[in-house]
C-alpha cells in the first residue's frame, strides 16, 4: 500500500523540476480549440521554456516557469480550468477518431460537480472508447450496442454493462475513493474490482478483450518527435492529442516538423524528459534517442533516464533504461 501521496503536477500546483516550475494541463479527451491552443502555447513562449510537451495521457504540459508565475487565472479563462479542486483528477483519455467528445465533456463535469471526488488521486484514469481500452483506466467505458457501454474496471471487462455512463462512471468514482485508502489506482484496492463488479452486477454478454490501437502518422494524423512542440508551431490550429504523443488536425494544416510517415525512423520512439530538466535523471535520455534514430526497431521504444521509467507507452515496447554506466535494454 502507498505510504505517501501521489505528487503528480497540475496547473496550479507546480511540480518543482530541475529545469524550473513544471505544470500539467488536463486535456479530458484531448480536444482543443484554436484559441486554446494559442493559449497554452502563448503561455509556454511567455512564461516556461517556449515547449508544449504531450503526454501518454494526451495532457499537455510547460516547463521552466518560474516561481509564483500565474497560469490559472489564463487557463480558466481559455476553458481549460473548469476546477481548481477537482484538476488533477481530470484524467479522461479517448479513442481520437471517433465521435466520443461529448460523452467525454459530460463525464469530466459530473466528476468534477461531486465535491467527493476532489480528491481522487492524479493517478486516477478514465478511458473512452475501444481504441483506448487497454491503456489500464481504473475505469473504462466501450459502446457495445446502441444505448449499452461496458464498464471496465482496472483495465479488464468483468461483464458489468451500463445504459447511463455517466452516472455508472461517477458511482464507481465514489465507490473507489470511499475503499482506496491510500491507493492511486484501483488495482491496488483490496478487492476492489470485485466488489465494484458486485455492486453494480453482471452480464452474460461476451467480453471483450481490452486493446491499444495506435493511430498511424500521416498528414491529418501527424506524430510530435519526443513528444515536444514548439512554441510557435500550429498557430491557430484546433487539435486533438492523443495518448501516442501524436495530433489529430483538420485537413490542410500545415505539419511541417512534425511525423507523417509511418516509415519514419521518429515513428514509435519516445523518451522521458532526462537531464537538465529532471534531478534524478542519469542521462540525456532526449540526445541519446537522437544518436540512436535511424537503427530499426519492429516496435515501440521508449528511452527512460532512470528505473522510474516515466512516460513508457502502454503495450509491448523496446525500453533503454539510464543506468549511470550506460542503458540496460528491457525487451
Amino acid at each position: 500500500m502507498r505510504s505517501h501521496p501521489d505528487a503528480c503536477p497540475g496547473a496550479v500546483e507546480l511540480h518543482a523540476a530541475a529545469d524550473g516550475g513544471l505544470a500539467r494541463i488536463r486535456v479530458p479527451g484531448g480536444t482543443l480549440s484554436a484559441t486554446q491552443w494559442d493559449v497554452v502555447r502563448e503561455a509556454a513562449a511567455e512564461l516556461g521554456s517556449g515547449a508544449v510537451e504531450l503526454t501518454s495521457r494526451a495532457n499537455l504540459q510547460i516547463r521552466g516557469l518560474a516561481d509564483g508565475v500565474e497560469l490559472g487565472a489564463r487557463l480558466a479563462a481559455a476553458g481549460l480550468l473548469p476546477s481548481a479542486t477537482h484538476e488533477r483528477m481530470r484524467n479522461i483519455i479517448a479513442a481520437p477518431l471517433e465521435d466520443n467528445q461529448p460523452l467525454v465533456d459530460a463525464l469530466d463535469s459530473a466528476l468534477c460537480a461531486d465535491a467527493s471526488l476532489a480528491d481522487l488521486p492524479g493517478r486516477f484514469l478514465l478511458t473512452v472508447g475501444a481504441a483506448a481500452s487497454g491503456l489500464g483506466g481504473d475505469f473504462g467505458l466501450v459502446s457495445v450496442s446502441p444505448g449499452v457501454f461496458a464498464l471496465l474496471l482496472a483495465g479488464q471487462d468483468t461483464g458489468v454493462r451500463v445504459t447511463d455512463p455517466v452516472d455508472a462512471v461517477v458511482s464507481a468514482a465514489r465507490l473507489f475513493q470511499q475503499w482506496r485508502g491510500s491507493a492511486w489506482r484501483l488495482s491496488e484496492v483490496d478487492d476492489g474490482v470485485r466488489k465494484i463488479t458486485a455492486h453494480f452486477g453482471t452480464s452474460d454478454a461476451p467480453r471483450i478483450t481490452p486493446a491499444v490501437t495506435p493511430v498511424a502518422p500521416s498528414p491529418l494524423t501527424p506524430g510530435v518527435p519526443l513528444g515536444r512542440l514548439d512554441a510557435t508551431q500550429l498557430p491557430g490550429t484546433a487539435l486533438r492529442l492523443t495518448p501516442w504523443r501524436s495530433l489529430v488536425v483538420p485537413a490542410g494544416t500545415d505539419v511541417s516538423g512534425l511525423i507523417t510517415d509511418p516509415r519514419s525512423p521518429w515513428h514509435g520512439v519516445s523518451a522521458c524528459t532526462g537531464r537538465p530538466g529532471c534531478a534524478k535523471s542519469l542521462s540525456d535520455v532526449r540526445a541519446d534517442a537522437r544518436a540512436w534514430l535511424g537503427t530499426p526497431h519492429s516496435r515501440p521504444v521508449h528511452w527512460s533516464g532512470c528505473a522510474r521509467r516515466c512516460g513508457r507507452p502502454a503495450g509491448e515496447v523496446i525500453e533503454f533504461v539510464a543506468t549511470g554506466d550506460g542503458y540496460e535494454e528491457i525487451r
